[in-house]
């Protein structure tokens, strides 16, 4: 006998409802969304299945944000349950609402809900929601608050450099040097006008320069000069915008150097995490640390996926078929349905992958050609797709990439 309970979980409690293999209600209660609920919700699970004689023990419940979280770790985890080879499945709520469909006149409550999640786990359709071990639960907080964090950079600095536009409005055009380097932003942080900037020597602009960039400047009188003749050509703003505008460009200046020293505690922590996980990804070549962190972090344990299709079900990467009749689509777009961390991180790393490795620089090369627009777009996501076969591959047969003899895919 195989009992599925479905839950529907929200923030102040879980409604819980348990069916039999052939789909009759045993049971069905609510307890409260917290550590005494959850225990509660164990031992009744426990006496059911004690009741009914099960063998086995399915649970499935949405993936709600954090109010999911908390219940699938504890029943995944707990021990009692695992005598009963107990599985825990946290499952797309798009994927359930679907499945309600085909239910004539439903309507939406809560013990609806719950039966309907049972009833979907009863029918076998949940092979790869499986909940994640501890350490990628960890390491996928840790990568999605990075990459959060690198959004946050980059829209700043796309301020910062809009508001140096009102200021210095040929700096970009003229100056050869990251906007962002050390000294650069130690000369906007000490709110230089451009008639001060104009009236400084060059000797004593290319010193400072030397000095805020540590001697990391070898060119430092070029540059200078090139500050020189941008601030000539540059348009002179009223001296109430201008210190407007230098009030914002210090202020970015803080932000960016707040976003980069949370990022780099952050990179601390991945790593550690990442030195306890026995994986292969990083031996692909242009697969460094941070790409190979987020797609791991993101696929948990091979194992939750049946094959490579999966995962790239479960990323996205794949073009749903539009056929009637004898006719079939050529053109159909990409589906955006899939977990868009595993996505990013796939396509990020096939961008650098086709780089340096000529079997992947040749395949891009090949989908480029084959259309005539979305080029890049389209043969980025296609080599993507191809590298989620290498990199399942690789974590599911513990193997190293070797580029005379790769891997079977």
């Amino acid at each position: 006998m195989r009992l599925c309970a479905g839950l529907d979980v929200s923030s102040f409690d879980m409604n819980v409802c348990v069916i039999n293999q052939e789909g009759a209600i045993v049971a069905r209660f609510t307890v409260s969304n917290d550590y005494p609920g959850a225990a509660e919700l164990k031992d009744r699970l426990i006496h059911l299945s004690l009741s009914e004689n099960a063998t086995s023990l399915k649970i499935g419940l949405e993936a709600t944000s954090v109010y999911s979280f908390h219940p699938s770790m504890y029943l995944h985890h707990d021990d009692e349950l695992k005598a009963y080879e107990t599985q825990v499945f946290v499952i797309n709520p798009r994927q359930v609402a679907n499945f309600k469909k085909s239910y004539a006149d439903m309507n939406k409550t809560d013990d609806i809900d719950a039966f309907v999640i049972a009833d979907y786990v009863r029918f076998g359709r949940n092979q790869m929601s499986i909940v994640k071990e501890s350490q990628y639960v960890a390491l996928q907080q840790l990568t999605r608050a990075r990459y959060h964090l690198i959004k946050g950079l980059t829209r700043e600095k796309q301020h910062f450099l809009q508001h140096l536009t009102y200021k210095f409005s040929a700096f970009k055009d003229e100056v050869n040097s990251s906007v962002f380097g050390a000294a650069m932003t130690e000369l906007f942080s000490e709110k230089f006008s451009l008639e001060e900037l104009a009236e400084l020597p060059l000797e004593d602009l290319a010193a400072y320069l030397r000095e805020k960039g540590r001697n990391r400047f070898p060119d430092a009188e070029v540059v200078a000069s090139s500050i020189k003749k941008a601030v000539s050509e540059s348009y002179r703003p009223d001296r109430v915008v201008e210190d407007s505008v230098d009030v914002l460009l210090a202020t970015s200046i803080e932000l960016i150097r707040s976003y980069q020293l949370q990022i780099k505690e952050l990179d601390k922590s991945i790593t550690r995490i990442m030195t306890g996980l026995t994986q292969t990804v990083e031996t692909i070549p242009g697969i460094g640390p941070v790409f190979a962190a987020g797609i791991l972090a993101e696929i948990g344990q091979v194992d939750r996926f049946e094959d490579e299709s999966k995962i790239a079900k479960y990323a996205g990467l794949y073009w749903r078929k539009r056929q009637s009749g004898r006719f079939i689509a050529e053109d159909t777009s990409l589906s955006r349905q899939g977990n868009q961390y595993l996505r990013y991180y796939l396509v990020e790393a096939a961008n650098s992958v086709r780089r340096q490795v000529p079997e992947y620089h040749d395949y891009y090369k090949k989908k480029y050609h084959e259309v005539p627009k979305h080029q890049h777009k389209r043969a980025l996501v296609l080599t993507a797709r191809k590298l989620v076969r290498l990199v399942d591959a690789l974590l599911r047969n513990h193997q190293i990439f070797t580029p005379d003899r790769g891997v079977e895919i």
